[in-house]
């Protein structure tokens, strides 16, 4: 880490144990992403009142090129914050995959969503059950009543868009799944 680390017991005795912990933890996200530039950890216990049951809340703040990042456990939903490492520990996992997705948006690592090939019918021929694609790419599409899904092929008109799962067939490209897009199919 560029900047030393933070660490700040509130309503919590200091504990030089727990303290070492963090700083291990603190380590193996600085050896998974070695330009964090400062982190903050707070270790609190929000409700010290009660004598039983008391729940440790772990708040992590990461500053890192272009941003910062903040992990925060709610510890009312999980009683096995009762732990003050266990409650760290999951802080640090969630702190972990903040910077997983961090690293991966920074690298240009994020999911693209393909389109499927789509496009509009051009021919329908109820009477001897085929019809024609017009691709969006201009290519000529052969597709077979049986080829449309939910057999909703009597529903197809000229114009209507589908989207198509594209083979070679004897005679030229053939759709083998055809979907109707609309309210109940949409374009992916």
């Amino acid at each position: 880490m560029k900047l030393p680390l933070q660490i700040t017991f509130r309503d919590v005795p200091r504990s030089e144990a727990l303290e070492a912990y963090i700083r291990e933890q603190s380590e193996k996200l600085d050896r998974f992403y070695d330009r964090i530039m400062a982190l903050r950890v707070v270790v609190e216990r929000p409700h010290s009142h009660h004598h039983k049951g008391q729940l440790y809340h772990v708040r992590i703040d990461l500053t890192v090129p272009g941003g910062e990042l903040v992990v925060k456990r709610d510890p009312h939903d999980n009683h096995a914050h009762e732990d003050p490492y266990v409650a760290a520990r999951d802080a640090f996992k969630a702190a972990r995959r903040q910077l997983q997705d961090y690293a991966r948006k920074q690298r240009g690592d994020t999911k693209t969503h393909v389109l499927p090939p789509h496009g509009i019918v051009s021919v329908i021929m109820p009477g001897q059950d085929f019809g024609r694609i017009l691709s969006s790419e201009g290519g000529d599409i052969y597709f077979h009543r049986n080829s449309v899904v939910e057999g909703d092929f009597d529903l197809l008109e000229e114009g209507d868009e589908v989207w198509f799962v594209e083979q070679p067939g004897d005679k030229g490209p053939q759709a083998s799944t055809v979907h109707i897009v609309g309210k109940h199919h949409p374009l992916a």
